[in-house]
């Protein structure tokens, strides 16, 4: 038995959902990848990629939502997949004969986009035509009962062709804005007809899609839906708990063998999937779920680690543990949990970076898992990197993200690889964000993962050394790797005043801060110094900058909450200047108009950070690289896909001087 099995039994017990036999209670959730072909046709890389989700272990494998209708309007993502026409069967016969090659039960999801579809459309279909809060999408237009009708049979026509294309499971999408959610939500469903009106009223749609599909499909085949459990949008009339808790049970009687229940919109005015979010916080959502029905219940979000969902299944809170997000940074995520390897899980820190990139109309992308995509192609290693012919001498300077990265597959190839940190700890700039408020300790989780992996293969890291140009020739190597992050810019006059800190004096509780303080630089990571120190304490804080607009590097999901938070705590955002100079108490700041005004700082933070490059260039070696930030200062994605990328192609890059990863 593997030790995992023992110390999680209710995760990797059997479960059944209808008449099949699932061999664990872990389902991977359904994704949009953006992978796929314009016009609805499976691609080999989608093919990969699920074939990645069903090796990792996982009892139930969902497809992405499959759009039903030959219109678009159901279509989201520039890379759906289509369902509507008998055409699209071989390449989803595709994904379903992959899954289950792996002993995983193959779902397929139906999606209708709602009013978050027509991407390609001028308008999106709905219930009513209530316009959306997000500016990013589309007006939409109220169906028509023939519409209605029509779309309704679309489904049951869906459902019928991803049978034939081997899944064994049909799931139908009704969370977070989508068609179902629409006609269900009193907040975007305003009809006077049977399809509007009470709660019963407005789930007619849902129950009468559920139905026919029932009656469409055979018997072994179970039927399952996903649903809002609270659709937290209180402000703007939605449905009240006791309602989405009525929704569930009208879908439990029309068929349903299983209910996945989520919480929030994507228009929620409140954080639901993000960091702030403590894990486990909506479980008293399924909790209440499986009071009320008599089917098993499933829930992904924020419910990263297994001890949460295996306490909930023990406590009757829960009956399936859903993944979405933990199993694109690691589709073995399943497998490792039951060999009891957390320590080899790389784990998501809810960035969602993945999630920004498909509103952006681009290919699904993790941080923490540069070879995403790259599944089927062996020398991005998703499967493991064979070991080197010729054994190489590597140094990496610097243990940030990209150092320990580009060190962790340099060994992992079996080269003796050595990294050099000037500091007393790993991590760099994550494990200075880990001391963030609001959830941000969760960055520590890659450091800690990236340190795992140097251990396992056999990586040198030598602490409090600083590496000069004298000490990287003495070294001998054949490779240097240079990954000395980004500091903070000195140039300003004063900086060297004894009342100026860096960002990471401030995150690191090294900095003692006066009552006014100032902060040069608006990026994520002076927003994210501004959001500590006002967490931490009484202070009055400026943030000073050029451009517009402050946190244009942070993700969308993100940065409504920051500024919502920043203007909480009262945070002046000076925007459009810039400081000219550090006095005793004062900073001197010239505005658009080319006028000085001086802002009181007891207090000086610098956050304005460029490369670091005071090792520079030279020939230490016969291949010598730079990667990571001391390249440009970036975000921690190109960060880790640099250090990635020069782990991955350590045995075969040419020889060079100075070599940036391109991007």
């Amino acid at each position: 038995m593997f030790p995992g099995i023992k110390k999680y039994p209710h995760i990797f017990s059997p479960i059944k959902v209808g008449k099949l036999e699932i061999k664990n209670r872990i389902k991977y959730a359904s994704t949009e990848t953006n992978f796929n072909y314009r016009d609805g046709y499976v691609s080999d890389k989608e093919v990969g990629y699920m074939e990645a989700q069903a090796r990792g272990g996982a009892g139930i494998v969902t497809s992405q939502g499959a759009f039903t209708d030959p219109r678009g309007e159901g279509k989201g993502y520039v890379g759906m997949m289509a369902i509507w026409d008998d055409k699209f069967i071989p390449g989803l016969k595709k994904i379903a004969d992959v899954i289950k090659k792996y002993d995983a039960v193959p779902c397929l999801q139906l999606m209708h986009c709602g009013r978050v579809g027509g991407i390609e459309l001028p308008y999106t279909a709905g219930p009513s035509d209530v316009p959306q809060k997000l500016p990013i999408f589309r007006p939409p237009k109220a169906m028509t009962r023939e519409e209605i009708q029509q779309c309704i049979q679309e489904h049951v026509d869906g459902a019928v062709r991803a049978v034939e294309a081997g899944f064994q499971i049909v799931e139908v999408s009704g969370i977070v804005g989508y068609l179902i959610s629409n006609f269900i939500s009193s907040y975007t469903n305003k009809r006077t007809d049977e399809y509007g009106g009470d709660i019963h009223g407005r789930c007619r749609f849902m129950r009468e899609i559920l139905e026919g599909i029932r009656k469409a499909v055979p018997s072994d085949v179970a039927i399952g839906i996903r649903l809002c459990g609270e659709e937290l949008l209180d402000d703007r009339g939605g449905n009240t708990p006791e309602e989405s808790l009525e929704s569930i049970k009208i879908a439990a009687k029309a068929g349903c063998d299983y209910i996945s229940v989520t919480a929030g919109w994507q228009e929620s005015p409140v954080s639901v999937i993000s960091r702030d979010v403590p894990m486990g916080n909506w479980l008293y959502i399924s909790e209440r779920v499986k009071k009320n029905i008599q089917i098993p219940v499933s829930m992904a979000y924020r419910l990263f680690i297994p001890e949460i969902p295996e306490k909930a299944m023990a406590e009757g809170k829960l009956d399936i543990w859903e993944m979405c997000r933990p199993m694109i940074a690691d589709p073995f995520l399943p497998k490792k949990i039951m060999e009891d390897r957390q320590q080899d899980i790389i784990p998501c820190i809810a960035c969602n970076v993945c999630l920004a990139r498909l509103f952006r109309d681009t290919e699904l992308c993790c941080t923490v898992r540069p070879s995403l995509g790259h599944e089927t192609e062996p020398e991005w290693g998703f499967y493991g990197f064979p070991k080197s012919k010729a054994k190489k001498k590597v140094v990496v300077v610097g243990a940030g993200i990209a150092g320990l990265q580009a060190a962790a597959i340099a060994g992992e190839k079996g080269h003796d690889v050595t990294v050099y940190e000037k500091t007393d700890h790993v991590g760099g700039q994550f494990a200075a964000a880990a001391h963030g408020p609001w959830g941000d300790q969760e960055f520590q989780r890659v450091v800690d993962y990236l340190k795992a992996q140097c251990d396992k293969h056999g990586v040198k890291i030598v602490l409090n050394t600083m590496a000069t140009k004298e000490f990287l020739d003495n070294e001998k190597a054949d490779c240097v790797i240079i990954a000395t992050g980004a500091t903070p810019d000195m140039s300003i006059p004063g900086s060297e005043k004894p009342h100026v800190v860096s960002l990471f004096d401030v995150l690191e509780g090294r900095a003692q801060l006066g009552k006014n303080v100032v902060i040069v630089g608006g990026t994520g990571a002076a927003i994210a110094t501004a959001l500590y120190i006002i967490d931490k304490g009484t202070h009055t804080v400026s943030i000073v900058d050029k451009p517009k607009k402050f946190g244009t590097d942070v993700n969308p999901s993100y940065i409504w909450r920051y500024m919502k938070k920043l203007k909480e705590g009262n945070v002046v955002q000076v925007t459009q200047s810039v400081v000219k100079e550090i006095r005793d108490k004062e900073v001197v700041v010239e505005g658009p108009d080319k006028k000085e005004t001086a802002i009181p700082a007891d207090s000086v933070v610098l956050a304005n950070l460029v490369p670091n490059r005071t090792v520079g260039y030279g020939k230490y070696a016969k291949d010598v690289y730079m990667i990571g930030d001391c390249v440009l200062v970036r975000r921690g994605t190109a960060a880790l896909r640099d250090g990635y990328k020069m782990g991955m192609r350590i045995d075969f890059l040419p020889y060079q001087t100075y070599h940036r990863i391109k991007h």
